[in-house]
């Protein structure tokens, strides 16, 4: 062959070697961006959102009720009395849901097809923060962070069945569907696994990459942990069968986190306005995607597992006073009327 013939073929193969990796490798967009924003009247603060996607509900923490709207915006009605409510959990085969509520240190039971209160559930713990139904030990559980320990409590009878101490305050936990729990330690900057069956404390795994873990997701199938950290502003995706972080990403001041199965897509809720979003390639293999724009405040997350969509809430906010030691993060004062939330999710 020809010197320069088989120079330029030699080219060729290597142009088209290089380029194979890149195709493969190159992000994708979300294609997330606002779609909607759902006015709430009430007044007060706020914490956890549940998205109800099968039945097109979602579950608003906010001061002290439940404001509850459809996926679509339409108010569908509220359930009161849940005095400094955090969370809300659902059990459909039994048509209840549960929220706790931090300031009474209890947790309220309500119809989830009236909306209607019928019997609330008192603690022996205290600050009752998220809650979430185990399909696994069918078990509703509470992470309360005055007391340092989870409340195991059987839906059925409403009664609680054991109490778990762990010695730190704990934010929120995940289940694996086989009998393990996974709940964040945020004094320590831990993952605690528990025993869902046994009632005990299994393993610590300390989290490597990043401090003060506070939102929290898993991908069942690759048995991987994803972990909102507000403090050092990381994502870090954990092996949840050994605790080793097998990936770590950027973030903002995060207070929620939440996996997508279908998508494998973890996103985390951050407070500047943005949503972190990371794909999971492969169990050992993560991309971060992009930062989809949101509103500031919107640091709390649900999902729509049907849609595929995002709920945030947020307000309208006065200027933040300026940090002291006992208040170092300040959080401006909520301007009235202007609490709502914020549907993401890519246009039709």
């Amino acid at each position: 062959m020809n010197p320069m013939k088989k120079s330029a073929a030699l080219l060729i193969l290597c142009s088209i070697a290089l380029s194979v990796p890149f195709k493969v490798s190159a992000q994708q967009t979300t294609g997330f961006k606002v779609l909607n924003d759902y006015k709430i009247p009430s007044v007060g603060g706020w914490d956890y959102i549940t998205v109800d996607g099968a039945n097109k509900r979602v579950y608003v923490s906010h001061g002290m009720q439940v404001n509850v709207i459809s996926t679509t915006g339409d108010s569908l009605g509220y359930i009161p009395k849940t005095t400094g409510v955090h969370g809300i959990a659902l059990v459909h085969d039994l048509n209840k849901g549960f929220t706790s509520n931090g300031r009474s240190n209890s947790v309220t039971v309500f119809d989830l097809k009236t909306l209607t209160a019928t019997g609330e559930i008192q603690l022996t713990a205290r600050n009752p923060d998220a809650i979430f139904y185990d399909d696994f030990s069918k078990k509703v559980i509470t992470c309360n962070g005055g007391s340092k320990d989870l409340s195991f409590i059987d839906p059925a009878t409403e009664k609680t069945v054991a109490t778990v101490q762990l010695g730190q305050k704990l934010e929120t936990a995940v289940s694996d569907d086989k009998g393990k729990i996974f709940v964040n330690g945020e004094d320590n900057s831990e993952v605690i696994v528990v025993d869902a069956i046994a009632y005990k404390e299994i393993a610590r795994y300390k989290i490597d990459g990043g401090s003060s873990p506070s939102g929290l997701d898993i991908d069942r199938e690759t048995n991987r942990l994803f972990i909102a950290c507000g403090d050092s502003k990381t994502m870090v995706v954990m092996d949840a069968s050994n605790g080793k972080t097998v990936g770590t990403f950027p973030i903002g001041r995060t207070d929620g986190l939440v996996f997508d199965p279908a998508l494998k897509i973890a996103y985390a809720s951050n407070g500047e306005g943005t949503i972190t979003a990371v794909r999971e390639l492969s169990a050992d293999k993560f991309e971060l995607i992009e930062n989809i724009p949101t509103e500031p405040g919107a640091r709390t997350i649900g999902i729509d597992l049907v849609t595929h969509h995002l709920f945030l809430p947020t307000a309208k906010s006065e200027p933040a006073p300026a940090p002291t030691t006992d208040n170092p993060r300040p959080r401006g004062k909520q301007i009235p009327g202007s609490f709502h939330v914020i549907e993401v999710g890519k246009a039709q």
